[in-house]
């Protein structure tokens, strides 16, 4: 598996998907984080290039028609997208790329790229656990708490389209495990 040019991290959101790509990136600078495209409102901290590329409803319609997306969804009335020059950069510099993208998103990298994907499912430890995990980001209104919830499940089926699974109880068992599979020096760098 280190030959794995193209790492997806994927699974609902809540999942700690987010947090375990960052502290992969963290351990291991030489992995280059993708930067996803979408259209929904930029959150506090985030940046333009480095979080997402933040781009209106009308550019991101433009790039759909122009084929320049490897996938793209309209989620929660935003669209997210994974541009094909990130990847296509990545792939030319020799590098590994990692991705944190929903499931339908990760399993169209995968069709994409199959030679070069690895794709891993992070799993909640209980749908208990999810939920209060969304609800302690308080980055949702209730509505829009109950539309992420409400796909859950269909996200969860997605499990077995995907190459390993990783369960969240414990981000650290969880980063080194990933780890692990992808034969990464499993040292935690300071």
């Amino acid at each position: 598996m280190p030959s794995a040019r193209l790492i997806v991290i994927s699974g609902p959101s809540g999942c700690g998907k987010t947090t375990i790509s960052r502290e992969l990136l963290r351990r291991h600078p030489e992995i280059e984080f993708s930067v996803s495209a979408t259209t929904r409102a930029r959150r506090t901290r985030e940046q333009n290039g480095k979080d997402y590329f933040f781009l209106t409803q009308e550019e991101f319609k433009s790039k759909i028609q122009d084929k320049e997306l490897v996938e793209w969804e309209l989620i929660y009335d935003d669209y997210y997208g994974t541009l094909k020059s990130e990847i296509d950069r990545a792939l030319r510099s020799g590098k590994q790329m990692l991705f944190d993208v929903d499931v339908k998103g990760a399993l169209s990298i995968k069709r994409n790229y199959p030679q070069e994907t690895v794709l891993f499912f992070i799993k909640p430890p209980s749908m208990e656990v999810l939920k209060q995990r969304l609800e302690r980001r308080k980055t949702e209104s209730e509505a829009s708490l109950q539309k992420r919830l409400g796909r859950v499940p269909m996200e969860l089926a997605q499990e077995k389209n995907f190459d390993f699974s990783v369960v969240n109880d414990d981000i650290s068992r969880a980063v080194q495990e990933v780890e692990s599979i992808l034969g990464l020096n499993t040292e935690p760098r300071a």
